[in-house]
């Protein structure tokens, strides 16, 4: 019973299901009857599924054909509708047919316009869209151009500041663009080159700098030169005005305006075309021949790149390179005076650059830098010139050397450099100076002395007379009385060596100019020079005359007078000094001159060359002295040779009556030179007579030739009787023949 009730329930639930998937099949879309379909192959009972579905399939036929049936007659009424719509729609279908071709022809000139209007439209579009991007690329293009523009013009500055406007406002406004893009790529080459370029005009400045050194530091000279031209004019005359005024001041250099000194220029040269200036015209700005643009340009690149520093350091580099090549002196330098200038002109030309570079820029160079490079200038200039200088043995180049150091000191101590060692450095060569004019003297003195007739000078009017006088201080009352002609009592050598010595001091006085020395200095230099050229120079000279074979008695006695008349010259040379130089003698550690020692020398050798020529002489006359000491008879005179013999020293001891007996220096009478020399010829000739009697070969005498030998002692005893030279006391020449006599 259970099973049977159990197999009813399952049967009823199977014929539930299946009847609730039919109306699922009924209901739901056919697109999803799947997953129903599926659950009824899961089951078991599909094939009672399948024959309710047919049963269902049945029944709905059958409701099928009853509603067919229903509405069978209202089907055939409208099959008969529509097969009479069918006869319209066919006219209809041709009528459109017609139509829509005639609608066709009349069309297609309208669908050609319409088309070409489209094309138009598209265009128009295009364009309107072009015009609206190359609005925003056309500022680019420009800005580039412009750069390529400045570029090309080297306009190195203002093409770095479009590259940067380019950069950050143009460029990122359009930066889709391809051509963009390579323009920012090209970005930073255009940097570097612009560096590179701007470097390369540097380069080009510094080259031209170098080349144009001397002819910069030449103008700076004439500056300098103009400017202590007026300074004197202005000392000398503080209460004249007008005349030429010179615009250009060297102690202002640092206030000269420069051509093109903006960064902004479009001119690179680095030396303007300037021609040279006449001496009396108005010399231009050292500055004013450079262009610093170059300097100035690529400085504020470097700036606005961020490498300031490294263009500093190589600009500095650079710039030691060129001063030590400035620095360094030709090997032929102190040949000429133009090689000192052009060596100078480099040197001022140089620091004049340095100068301006130093106020007109910031930082470029700094005091400290520009001192350094001074230091090192100031050292190997002193050096090169201690060492060239030397081989100088021309003093008037010395001099114009001098000049040309003091006009190179002057010029940069305007600038403002410390130029004290060149001072210093002059008073070196002031020595050197004082050496080439002793040797120039000395020349000049042997051949004033050499060139003389040492003969008293004739004068023959008024006018020579006086002309005489101007040269040489002398005065003579009792010459002026005597009438024309008339003679001097010194020789021409005097006034001529007395000029001489003046012309020496005038030397050395123009030296002293422009030094910086004190007058006491000046005074000390030249007396101490003027003392070095009588005792050495002027000294030498004469004793070389007075040493010479050929100067005779004549000669001897007249540098005697010369030297004592210009011993008697030393104190106008004092009181010359003294004017020119404004010391007074008395002042304390005023340097005397040592004129009067070197004359006395000069006389006292002079007269030692009398007294040596002298008894020469007499040695020469007893030469020819021939003795027979064997012969019985004397002969009824004195012998020849001794009679020649007194008649030379009779004509020679009246010689001596020229000389100055009233004139009286340090004591000793110059007339006592005569007495002297008479004194020691007599001595002299006594000693040698008494020599022949000695000699070893007279080994026996005569009566005969002692009596001629005494006649010869009488006609001695005679000669020192009759006073060849006056002043002689009593017997007292007779004297130097007592021991012959009493031999």
């Amino acid at each position: 019973m259970e099973r049977g009730k159990m197999a009813e329930l399952e049967s009823l639930e199977t014929a539930a299901e299946h009847e609730r998937i039919l109306r699922e099949i009924e209901s739901t879309d056919t697109a999803c009857i799947g997953p129903t379909l599926r659950s009824v192959y899961d089951g078991e009972e599909h094939g009672r599924f399948m024959e309710k579905l047919e049963a269902r399939i049945r029944n709905h036929d059958r409701e099928i054909e009853k509603m067919c049936n229903f509405h069978y007659q209202g089907f055939v009424d409208s099959i008969t509708e529509l097969l009479k719509v069918r006869g319209e729609a066919q006219k209809l279908k041709h009528q459109v047919t017609d139509t829509n071709r005639k609608l066709q022809s009349e069309g297609k000139e309208l669908v050609v316009a319409m088309e070409e209007l489209k094309q138009c439209r598209l265009q128009q579009r295009n364009i309107s869209a072009t015009v609206d991007k190359l609005t925003l690329c056309l500022p680019v293009l420009e800005m580039y151009s412009k750069l390529r523009e400045q570029m090309t013009s080297k306009r190195h500055y203002p093409a770095l500041k479009t590259l940067e406007h380019l950069e950050h406002t143009y460029l990122p406004q359009v930066s889709h663009y391809r051509f963009c893009k390579i323009m920012v790529d090209n970005i930073p080459k255009l940097r570097e080159e612009i560096k590179d370029v701007s470097m390369s005009d540097l380069k080009d400045f510094l080259e031209s700098i170098r080349k144009h050194s001397d002819k910069i530091g030449e103008t700076a000279m004439k500056q300098a030169q103009q400017q202590r031209n007026l300074d004197n004019i202005v000392s000398q005359h503080p209460r004249i005005g007008g005349g030429k005024k010179y615009k250009k001041d060297v102690c202002a250099s640092s206030d000269l305006e420069v051509k093109n000194t903006s960064p902004m220029s479009e001119q690179d040269s680095g030396i303007l075309d300037v021609e040279d200036e006449d001496d009396d015209e108005e010399v231009p700005g050292a500055q004013d021949l450079v262009d610093f643009s170059p300097v100035y340009r690529c400085l504020h690149i470097y700036s606005v790149l961020g490498a300031r520093e490294t263009f500093e350091n190589y600009y500095r580099k650079q710039r030691r390179k060129q001063a030590r090549l400035v620095l360094q002196p030709p090997s032929n330098m102190h040949e000429t005076l133009d090689g000192y200038r052009k060596y100078f002109n480099q040197i001022v030309g140089f620091f004049v650059v340095e100068d301006h570079i130093l106020h007109t820029t910031q930082g470029l160079v700094n005091r400290a830098y520009i001192d350094e490079l001074w230091e090192m200038a100031l050292s190997k200039t002193i050096a090169a010139l201690r060492t060239h200088s030397s081989y100088c043995s021309d003093p008037n180049l010395v001099l114009d050397l001098k000049n040309l150091i003091v006009l190179f000191a002057d010029t940069l101590q305007g600038y403002g450099f410390p130029v004290n060692q060149l001072f210093d450095m002059l008073l070196e060569i002031r020595d050197q100076y004082s050496e080439t004019l002793l040797k120039k003297w000395s020349g000049v003195f042997r051949n004033i002395l050499d060139s003389d007739n040492y003969s008293p000078i004739p004068v023959a009017n008024e006018e020579l007379y006086k002309k005489i006088i101007g040269q040489f201080p002398f005065q003579d009352p009792e010459l002026e009385k005597q009438p024309f002609p008339k003679k001097f009592p010194f020789s021409e050598f005097v006034p001529k060596v007395y000029n001489q010595i003046k012309e020496f001091i005038y030397a050395c006085l123009k030296f002293s100019e422009d030094l910086h020395l004190s007058s006491t200095e000046v005074d000390d230099m030249i007396r101490k020079s003027t003392n070095l050229l009588l005792t050495r120079m002027l000294s030498n000279c004469l004793q070389t005359v007075i040493k010479k074979r050929n100067t005779g008695l004549t000669e001897l006695v007249q540098i005697i007078i010369n030297t004592t008349h210009l011993e008697k010259s030393c104190k106008f040379l004092e009181e010359f000094i003294t004017n020119i130089t404004n010391v007074l003698p008395e002042t304390v550690h005023t340097t005397k001159l040592y004129g009067t020692t070197t004359f006395k020398d000069a006389r006292h050798a002079a007269e030692e060359e009398i007294y040596t020529n002298l008894n020469q002489k007499i040695d020469q006359f007893l030469q020819l002295a021939d003795y027979d000491w064997m012969a019985t008879e004397p002969g009824s005179k004195a012998s020849d040779y001794l009679v020649d013999l007194i008649a030379f020293l009779r004509s020679t001891f009246a010689v001596f009556t020229h000389l100055p007996g009233d004139v009286d220096v340090h004591s000793t009478m110059s007339g006592k030179v005569a007495q002297t020399a008479c004194m020691s010829s007599c001595k002299h000739l006594s000693t040698s007579l008494m020599q022949l009697l000695l000699e070893a070969e007279v080994r026996q005498l005569t009566l005969g030739a002692l009596q001629q030998f005494n006649l010869d002692v009488e006609e001695c005893e005679q000669f020192a009787r009759s006073g060849p030279v006056p002043g002689f006391q009593g017997d007292t020449l007779q004297l130097a023949f007592i021991d012959l006599r009493q031999g």
